[in-house]
């Protein structure tokens, strides 16, 4: 038996709506080169040339923002190459996946899918092959109200407004290999201390991302793994102009390795976020940085090798999906924004495997949207005891992991604690108590499971349901209830409390 133990007063931390967000680039080959959102020819679309099927499907996720135009793609990506008439944008040749962009889905593009889906927007400027000159007149362009040649230039687009463009990302990867215009610890730091400086003078009210850790493990290309130098050096000569660090973590099924391994990976993210928030900490307080650093997890979930692997999107990615978010619960003071890379390929309109076909939901939609319309003001801490297994991921034993990987919100306004469990384990049902320390049930348990036959189930034009979500409700009272949890699913219980 399985316990979890809720204090609907031990509140850890708000939640940033921003958790839940997402994550557009061009150029990606798994999908269409515009992002898949803008496509003119389609039969369904809007007068912005904007797919009616996708901005419905991506009305529903309600995300808190967007990032764009990358990814690898932002370290080569030149952005007045995609404003203006259509008829006289270029074509450029993106060397970080190899493909032809058509640039006809820009700045104003994004901005106009962005209102209409009331969702902030995170622009990523090029630290890679770009120049600090290149950032401030992108900043200029969205957020410049003088009399400029580039503010000029967005009245001149039909853009009199600004757009107040908040979120400014600096640099992608920059400690990776595979990037254009990779960078030593000691070259980002100098590179990000003049970006911060200058895109602040350029506009004092943004909010700086610079881009922190994605490669946390030595690589096959003989890479070796600096995230801490990286860390360090960043903070200590930009720290007091940056807001946010980017962290990117994705699971890898290696080798058809073995179940408990590869769902171990959610206890090796835990971990490497814990020892991310330390060295944050440690660092701010030996510099005496004032304002408080946080985390955006702005690239996270399934990296499957191979082009055909990429298209994948099975139970696999609703465990993996559910699973960060409550990562994201659990470090809710720290981590602030995420942003879902799946986010299109999540709704099933991927080029290369759906060439012109409608929106089909895939496995890693069902989570984000579960998660964002029940998540709750403020993240719980839980208690649980029960079982346990080990796993190994990438050469790490992680011994006593918990086989219910828990977390709980509270919903104050409507009197509601909302628990949200995966049940990890592949064959086993999890039977389980859940009490209230304090307070009662009342009222009905709201009850929403995500599960398939399987943990290789795929969403298919031929089966577009093997994998859904299911609701139901049952009526409950007192300090407990009792709840068996399907093998490999997701659940959660929205809880009338008093």
């Amino acid at each position: 038996m399985n316990h979890i133990k809720i204090d609907p007063e031990r509140i850890t931390s708000d939640i940033d709506r921003n958790i839940f967000g997402g994550y557009l680039e061009l150029g990606y080959p798994a999908v269409d080169i515009n992002c898949g959102v803008y496509s003119p020819d389609y039969p369904g679309v809007d007068e912005d040339g904007l797919r009616h099927d996708v901005k419905k499907a991506l009305e529903r996720l309600k995300m808190g923002v967007i990032r764009f135009p990358g990814g690898n793609f932002a370290s080569g990506y030149r952005w007045t190459d995609g404003v203006g008439p259509r008829e006289q944008r270029k074509a450029r040749h993106d060397l970080a996946w190899n493909s032809v962009v058509p640039n006809q889905f820009g700045t104003d593009e994004f901005m106009r899918l962005c209102r209409k889906l009331s969702t902030e927007a995170y622009i990523n400027v090029n630290a890679g092959d770009g120049n600090i000159r290149e950032a401030v007149d992108w900043i200029e362009y969205c957020n410049g109200t003088g009399n400029t040649g580039i503010a000029n230039l967005r009245r001149k687009n039909g853009f009199d407004t600004p757009y107040k463009v908040k979120f400014w990302g600096i640099g992608n990867e920059v400690d990776g290999p595979w990037q254009i215009g990779a960078k030593t610890p000691a070259e980002f730091a100098r590179v990000l201390t003049e970006y911060t400086k200058v895109m602040k003078w350029a506009d004092p009210e943004i909010k700086l991302i610079a881009a922190g850790t994605s490669l946390w493990e030595d690589n096959n290309i003989h890479q070796q793994s600096r995230w801490v130098e990286y860390l360090q050096l960043m903070l200590e000569q930009a720290g007091n102009l940056v807001d946010y660090i980017s962290i990117h973590r994705y699971a890898n099924p290696l080798n058809q390795m073995p179940w408990e391994n590869f769902i171990s990976f959610s206890e090796d993210f835990d971990q490497r976020l814990t020892a991310y928030e330390g060295l944050i900490g440690a660092v701010c307080l030996e510099r005496a940085i004032k304002h408080k650093i946080v985390i955006a997890v702005d690239e996270w979930g399934i990296m499957r090798l191979g082009s055909q692997e990429m298209m994948i999107n099975n139970l696999e990615d609703t465990l993996i999906a559910a699973l960060n978010f409550n990562i994201f619960i659990r470090h809710a003071n720290s981590v602030r924004i995420a942003n879902f890379p799946g986010m299109v390929e999540s709704i099933g309109i991927s080029n290369r495997v759906r060439p012109n076909k409608p929106v089909l939901l895939q496995t890693g939609y069902f989570p984000f949207e579960l998660y964002s319309r029940t998540c709750g003001q403020f993240a719980l801490d839980v208690f649980y005891s029960g079982e346990t297994f080990t796993g190994t991921y990438l050469n790490r034993t992680y011994n006593g992991i918990r086989t219910l990987n828990v977390a709980a919100t509270l919903n104050e306004p409507r009197k509601q604690i909302v628990v949200y469990i995966v049940n990890q384990s592949q064959y086993e049902v999890m039977e389980t108590s859940i009490s209230l320390t304090r307070g009662e049930f009342s009222r009905g348990v709201q009850v929403y499971t995500i599960n398939g036959p399987d943990v290789k189930a795929e969403n298919t034009d031929a089966n577009p349901t093997l994998v859904g979500l299911r609701q139901t409700s049952f009526e409950t009272s007192g300090k407990s209830l009792h709840f068996n949890f399907e093998p490999h699913s997701v659940t959660v219980l929205v809880c009338g409390i008093r």
